[in-house]
This record gives C-alpha cells, sequence and structure tokens, in this order.
C-alpha cells in the first residue's frame, strides 16, 4: 500500500472524523511535521547525498545546503590533495584559527550557523570539495495531490499515524487515543530504523539475510 498526497490526506479526516475548514487547511502541517520527525529519527541511505562545491581563498566560511539535515563528510578533492577535514566544535575552530590571515589547507570544519559552515585554517587556495551529508527530502505536501514520495510509497503507515498524532494535538483529542496512535508511529518508526539499520547496511553476500529473533 502507498498513498498519495491526496489520498492521505483524505485518510487523516476518515481517522478524525473530522472535516472541518480550519482542521482540514492544517493537514499539510500534520503531514510535514510526521516527514520531520521520521527525518531526524531514521538514518536511511536514500536521504543521502553528495554535492561539490570549493573553498575560496582566504573566506573561511563555506554556503550549507538548503536541505542539509547533518553532514557524514566533507573531503577536499583537488588533485594531489584529497583529504577529509575532521568535523569539530565552532569554538575549537575559531580558538585555534582566529586570524584569518593566517592561511593554509582547511583541516578542520564545524557547522557556524543554519546558512554556512566554518573551516580551519584559512584556505589559502580555491579547493574543490565534496560534501556527503544526511538531507530533507521534498516534503509530500510540495506536490500535486497525485504526488508520491519515497516515505509515502515505502512508509505509507508511519506518515499516517505521525500525522494523526499531531491532528487530534490539533484537535486536544482524547490523551489515550493521541498515546495509541503515538505507539503506533514509533512501531513504524522502528520498523524503518531496523530496515535502515539492517537491511542497507549489511552485505547479504557476506553476512547473509537479517533474521527475526526467535521468542
Amino acid at each position: 500500500m502507498s498513498f498519495t498526497f491526496a489520498q492521505l490526506k483524505t485518510a487523516i479526516q476518515d481517522y478524525t472524523d473530522n472535516s472541518e475548514t480550519t482542521f482540514v487547511s492544517h493537514l499539510s502541517d500534520f503531514i510535514k511535521a510526521a516527514e520531520e520527525r521520521i527525518f531526524k529519527n531514521v538514518d536511511l541511505e536514500i536521504f543521502r547525498k553528495n554535492v561539490t562545491s570549493a573553498l575560496s581563498t582566504s573566506d573561511k566560511f563555506l554556503t550549507i545546503p538548503t536541505d542539509y539535515l547533518a553532514s557524514f563528510s566533507l573531503q577536499i578533492t583537488t588533485a594531489g590533495s584529497e583529504s577529509f577535514l575532521l568535523q569539530k566544535d565552532v569554538n575549537f575552530i575559531q580558538e585555534a584559527y582566529d586570524a584569518s590571515s593566517s592561511t593554509a589547507k582547511p583541516r578542520y570544519y564545524a557547522q557556524f550557523d543554519a546558512n554556512n559552515f566554518i573551516v580551519g585554517p584559512t584556505p589559502n587556495s580555491n579547493y574543490a570539495i565534496e560534501l556527503h551529508y544526511y538531507y530533507r527530502p521534498t516534503s509530500l505536501t510540495a506536490g500535486s495531490d497525485s504526488g508520491t514520495t519515497w516515505l509515502s510509497t515505502n512508509a505509507p503507515f508511519a506518515l499516517l499515524f505521525g500525522s494523526l498524532v499531531d491532528a487530534y494535538l490539533f484537535m486536544k483529542g482524547e490523551p489515550d487515543l493521541i498515546q495509541q496512535y503515538e505507539k503506533r508511529f514509533m512501531d513504524q518508526l522502528t520498523r524503518l530504523k531496523d530496515y535502515g539499520e539492517a537491511r542497507e547496511n549489511t552485505d547479504a553476500y557476506s553476512e547473509g539475510l537479517p533474521r527475526a529473533q526467535r521468542t
């Protein structure tokens, strides 16, 4: 089973038995809240990407991609100087390399703010770099009513139950019902984590297929 955007909105209304105008206007918000919880709690390889860019001479800042969530690696890829930068706390870099006039090949990086990385030392050349990172995919709500996403196709009930938690919170619903949907959402989240940690990161040839624990 999978959901299109329209089908998920209909399912939320069916489960809550609510078609009130204000409630319906917030359906996208409930779905986006569920997506955000999933993205922040489950590491799936499908949500990783690589981008290339360049550091600029004497500029210690590097723009962060708009869909960035977390880093896996930042690498200088200039021919003859391939190397991975070590991720550090921003305070370490600022204290260790406080003078932009002191330039060299960068060794460290940190997230400086919502829009920029900071590197240290300040680059002494226009180094080509490659960033491997965990990104926020486009929301199901950004497309047409007939649109789908990886989550709506492969984790439809995680999206549904996560959306219902926020929907019932909006409605100031019964606490026991909210807890019930929260539990069902967490069950789906656990299955998604198992998929990401066991199946995506396992070599079936050398490790064998994942097996359920016998009770």
